[in-house]
Formats: C-alpha cells, structure tokens, sequence
C-alpha cells in the first residue's frame, strides 16, 4: 500500500522508492494492514514484482478522433482493448502516443524532473483548426504549446502524422512539414503513416488512400526531407511502410532512415527485416510491440479480465505450452498478413528454398484496409490453416500475439494446426529456417 509512507502511482514512482536502502512497507495481505520492515542496501533489489505499469487511473483519452481505430473495433473483445489512453507514462514506458491534449504543468514538472525521455506525440496537423477538427477537441488547437515546452527542456520527442485523405493530405500535409521546421526543429523524428480503417467504421470521411494519393505522400515526405536535411543536418520525417506498398515503390534504402527510430511504429520494417533476413544485419531489432502492447498489462478493475502479468513481460509464452510438433525437416509455411507476404515473397525467393512457401492471411474479422500482421487474429488464422496440409510446421510472429492471445481471445493452442511462435525480426525466421545467423562483432 505504501513504501516509507508514500503511495507509488505507478512502476517509475515504484522503482525510485523501492532502489532505497532499508525500506518500510505498508502491506495489506489477508485483510489485514501489516508493517514490514525490509533491511537492504540501497540499490539492491527489493525482489518484488509488479503486475501492471500504473497503479492509479489510466489518464483516458477526451479526443475524439475519426480515424481512432478502437472506435473501430467490433463488440465483444476484451475489455481492456476498448480503454483510450492518453497518458505520457505509457508513451514514456511503451512507446505510445500521445496528444497531450490533457497535459499540465505538474506533468511537465514530472517529466523534466524524473527523465522521462523519450515521449512520443501525436501532431497530425500543426495548423490549429486542423488539429482540433480531426482531434475533435478544442484543446488540440492550443496543447501543442506543450510540445514547444518539452522540447525546450530537452525532453527527446518522436513525432507522429496519422493522414487522413482529404483532411491532412496534400496542402495540409505540407503545412505540417513547414510547421514542423518552424516551430519544432528539434523532434527526433516524424513518422508519417496512413490511417487504418475496419468495417466497423462509421465515419462517413474516412476512407483507404488511393495509389497515386499514396504517391503524393511519398513525394511531399521526401521534398522535406531533401528541405530538412539541407537546414537541419537530417532527414527528420520518414514515410511509413504502408505507404510504400500502396504506392508499388521500392523501400528506400537503410542509410536513409538514419537509425530507424520508429522502427515499432513501421517505419523501415520491411527494410530491417529484409537486411536480417539476408544475414547483413548484426543485431536483431527484437519482437515488435504492436498495437495493444500495453493494453493486456494495465489493470482494469475486472477479475475476468486481469491476468497477473509482470510488467512488460514475454508476449511469446504460448510457444512453451504447444505439443506435439512436426519434424524440422518438413515443408515450411510462412503466417503473415497481405502486407507481410509482399515484403516476405522477394526475401524468400532470394533464398532459394522450394520447401519454404508464404502463407497469406486475409483479415476479414476488422476487413476495412487492415492489412497488417500486427492485427491478425486466431479466427483468420484458424480458417486458413484448416485448408493447409498436417504435418508441415507453420511459423507466426509474435507481434499478433499480446500475454499469449489474438486480439479476439483465442490463442496459438486453439489453431486446427500446430504453429511455432517466433520473434517478429529476420534473425528468428533465418533461426528458424537453419539459416546461420551471423554473430555480431565483440560478441562469444
């Protein structure tokens, strides 16, 4: 209930009081309160486990966007997909993005204070009316007053620009861009990514981008980031994958992503994968987050919805709990999205490998535009591997997978087929396929 008297509301608070030395812990256990006295050294671990990042109210999201996709979800999911956040400790701690639409000062004071770095935020427009309009919230006209302020601290922000055709494309988006090196020139990044769109959408002005719509992102992300690399020293803004795949242009080349750093948010995905995959990478970008990472680790309040789960624990342990598996040596497919199969087909042809093939899901439980593999789900998967043949192994990245379940409840174990859970990354799959993977230099 408290360390040396004070109330943690969540695991940054947490882990500050419980690094002291010789801690005093109000304990509530059996409905009684008990006073525990804990004797260590400062820094030594107290040895506790926490099931969840906040301990207080998750800060709920006011803005009412159109193009938010958990408006988007169907009825009947588990009750934590459905929470909006929009809480700068879960941007800090898992990469989300926030609108800052209901920051204060006192958060600003805590961020500065304890480090909160990096944080990541949600522009979409910077022209005022803009971004009140597809925030539906007046607020969003004014709360990027907080981004200047942070920037100002020197807290590390990644930008986002989620584009909605009609809305903050083409003059807009330029706008944006120019906003952006007035007014934020010290963003770390600024990722530009498509809206994704469900059939569960009701939105009237939502709709998918067309091919040359898509194109004209791509020339309007790459004349700023010609303009930004010539005032700033970088490129700055960078399109995200899908944008590449809608349009039919080539991925550009690793050098220019400088560093990948919306790497989770699918910005040069398909460029790490393929450089790891070919065995040119030497480290792993590691398992992918996806788009719910937090949401099956925050506590809801709901006994048939919580799970203990230790902060930011492995989403892929449904892979120890999987029986009997077919012989290594027999015929491989490949589980992945659309999208996924176009990026995996060139790669796995470059391998040469005739028992290898690529197994594509169509999403028809969200349908709309979702087409990535990050939202897969075991319903789509279960009907596709029911036409498959027994007896070949089946391989599935982990990143549709959050505590060892789809998005629709059902887990690996329920598929009609046996499947092995990897590591969303080109090291596992080369693992996988008895590839060498190539040991990165200084390294036994």
């Amino acid at each position: 209930m408290a360390i040396d008297g004070q109330v943690p509301r969540d695991v940054l608070e947490w882990r500050s009081l419980a690094d002291e030395a010789d801690l005093a812990l109000d304990v509530r256990r059996g409905g009684l309160e008990l006073a525990v006295e804990v004797p260590k050294r400062a820094g030594e671990p107290l040895g506790v486990e926490v099931h969840s990042a906040l301990f207080d109210q998750v800060r709920t999201c006011d803005n009412h966007c159109e193009f938010c996709f958990i408006y988007q979800l169907p009825p009947g999911l588990r009750s934590s997909l459905y929470q909006k956040d929009d809480d700068y400790r879960l941007s800090f701690l898992y990469g989300n993005f926030t609108t800052l639409t209901r920051f204060t000062e006192a958060d600003l004071e805590r961020v500065v204070t304890e480090g909160l770095s990096p944080l990541n935020v949600s522009i979409h427009a910077t022209d005022p009316e803009v971004r009140a309009e597809m925030l539906r919230n007046r607020r969003g006209a004014t709360s990027l007053r907080w981004l200047r302020s942070l920037l100002d601290h020197g807290v590390q922000v990644h930008g986002q620009v989620v584009v909605c055709p009609g809305i903050n494309d083409g003059a807009v988006l330029d706008d944006t861009m120019a906003g952006v090196l007035d007014r934020f020139p010290e963003l770390a990044s600024l990722c530009v990514v498509p809206l994704g769109l469900s059939r569960f959408n009701t939105e009237p002005r939502m709709r998918g981008h067309t091919a040359a719509e898509a194109a004209a992102v791509l020339a309007c992300v790459h004349d700023w980031q010609d303009v930004f690399l010539s005032v700033l020293g970088r490129r700055l803004a960078f399109a995200g994958d899908e944008y590449y795949l809608l349009a039919d242009r080539p991925f550009p080349a690793a050098d220019t992503y400088e560093g990948f750093a919306m790497h989770e948010d699918g910005v040069g995905m398909a460029r790490t994968f393929a450089l790891e995959l070919r065995g040119s990478a030497p480290l792993a970008t590691g398992s992918e987050a996806g788009f719910f990472a937090w949401a099956d680790a925050a506590v809801t309040g709901e006994p048939e919805v919580d799970v203990f789960e230790p902060y930011r624990g492995p989403r892929a342990t449904a892979v120890q709990r999987l029986q009997i598996r077919p012989s290594r040596s027999a015929p491989v497919g490949i589980l992945t999205s659309t999208y996924g199969a176009r990026v995996l087909s060139p790669l796995l042809a470059e391998l040469g490998r005739e028992d290898v093939r690529v197994i594509p899901v169509d999403n028809r439980f969200f349908g709309g535009t979702t087409s990535v593999t990050g939202l897969l789900v075991g319903e789509d998967l279960a009907r596709v591997l029911a036409d498959e043949p027994s007896g070949h192994r089946y391989l599935l990245p982990d990143v549709c997978l959050s505590n060892g379940r789809f998005l629709d409840g059902t887990a690996p174990e329920d598929l009609p087929r046996p499947v092995e859970v990897l590591a969303t990354d080109g090291h596992a799959l080369r693992r996988a396929l008895g590839v060498d993977v190539p040991t990165p230099a200084g390294a036994r």
